[in-house]
């Protein structure tokens, strides 16, 4: 019988994820041992050994990527290319959400402000100060100190993506320019480190199915006791104001870019992407999906390892479309459930802060916490108002991180596009501007 495709084993590891997950609860279980418990226990596994993998991969595939483009233009025209993609669709996705928070009011009740029902829980509010303790505007700064870490293997043990990516342009800048005895050497081990890596991404991805089940089993499984409070209606409007907008951003924004500028169908991107954005919405971590990403881009959207190697890692640190979108639209809601009018110049402010910290945030669940934090110091709102979206928070987490994932797979393809290669899903013309 014909191989399931992998992202057809994700999907229906989805769906019974959610049968599981709604029958089990976090009680039920077997021999002492709740199937909550279970759930935790693979799904943490699973996303342990992603993690065990990102950065020799993200290491050895810049390295490769860099050294691969050749010449200063060569690496400026690409990486200005890429910087210039990420801010744009960022920026675009943050007016999105923008527009709809404002549409829809989901912080506005019957004409009046939320902050009558919504009950600030002081569990809940505890939780929220406790992910965001000590953090402030000033960490924008620490966003650009990451660039250069003075320890770049302390960097790397404690997933400092940022200084990683620039330590590693640099050394795959510096490659192609020392002798040629040595460049050749370097090179050679960093493009097979590339090629193992890319073969344990392989045999890990092989569960992947298993790990999405026991990741999303768990978040169902606890929905129950998380629970959604008597303000459920707002909670509900300002939950569907971030998927509305995170779905314009999918279905027209990054389409529309695709055709236009990349010339390519956008419907073969969907197929291309469906196994990493279906791992992307099960884990919430745009650095962990990495390994399928740059798989997905390579095999199935057919774009050269020179250019994913070198788009994507960088994109999974500092395009975070879905992400800045969130933290507009949740400084929103908390303003408008407070009663707080925010004229221009503050909104202004929103979108601009909230562009400066998604290129900061971590790809792991629920960074996007810290980024709201420092959004809600600069327009002078207490932190602890987090307390009102932690119950969605998780669920919302997990679509905006398959949106991220997917503007860095647009970008690679953009981008690849733009260089004139050829075959990239499925279109046999290239051209180049």
């Amino acid at each position: 019988m014909p191989k399931l495709a992998l992202h057809w084993q994700i999907l229906i590891a989805l769906g019974l994820a959610v049968v599981a997950g709604l029958l089990s609860g976090e009680t039920a279980g077997l021999f002492g041992i709740t199937f909550y418990q279970a759930y935790a226990f693979i799904g943490t596994l699973f996303l342990n050994a992603l993690k065990m993998i990102i950065v020799p991969l993200i290491v050895s595939s810049i390295i490769v990527g860099v050294a691969g483009v050749g010449g200063t233009h060569g690496l400026g025209r690409l990486g200005g290319k890429t910087l210039l993609y990420y801010l744009t669709t960022s920026l675009l996705a943050i007016l999105v959400g923008l527009a709809l928070v404002n549409l829809l009011a989901p912080g506005i009740i019957d004409g009046e402000p939320a902050k009558a029902v919504l009950g600030l829980s002081e569990d809940k509010a505890a939780e929220a100060a406790a992910k965001v303790e000590g953090r402030g505007a000033g960490d924008l700064a620490g966003v650009f100190l990451s660039m250069l870490p003075p320890n770049i293997v302390a960097a790397a043990a404690n997933g400092q993506m940022l200084g990683l990516i620039v330590f590693s342009i640099l050394v795959g800048f510096f490659v192609s320019r020392v002798e040629e005895a040595y460049a050749e050497a370097q090179y050679n081990f960093w493009q097979g480190l590339y090629q193992v890596m890319m073969r344990i991404t392989e045999l890990v991805m092989r569960f992947a199915p298993l790990g999405v089940f026991a990741l999303v089993a768990k978040v169902v499984a606890g929905l129950e006791a998380e629970g959604l409070d008597e303000a459920a209606r707002s909670l509900g409007t300002f939950a569907l104001s971030v998927l509305l907008a995170l779905a314009a951003h999918t279905f027209i924004t990054l389409p529309l870019l695709l055709y236009f500028i990349g010339r390519v169908k956008p419907q073969r991107q969907y197929q291309a992407m469906a196994p990493a954005m279906l791992t992307a919405f099960s884990t919430a971590s745009s650095s962990a999906t990495l390994p399928l990403t740059l798989e997905c881009v390579e095999k199935n959207a057919k774009v050269s390892n020179r250019t994913a190697s070198f788009v994507l890692p960088l994109g999974a640190t500092v395009n975070m479309d879905g992400t800045a979108l969130y933290e507009c639209v949740a400084a929103m809601f908390i303003a408008q459930a407070y009663g707080i009018e925010l004229g221009f110049a503050t909104q202004f402010t929103i979108v601009v802060v909230a562009l400066l910290t998604s290129i900061g945030v971590a790809g792991v669940p629920a960074a996007s916490l810290v980024a709201i934090t420092i959004i809600l110091a600069t327009i002078g709102l207490p932190a602890e108002a987090l307390g009102l979206i932690l119950a969605v928070d998780r669920i919302l987490d997990m679509f905006r991180t398959s949106v991220n994932v997917f503007s860095d797979s647009c970008g690679a393809v953009i981008i690849a596009r733009t260089e004139g290669e050829e075959g990239v899903l499925g279109e046999e013309r290239a051209w180049a501007n």
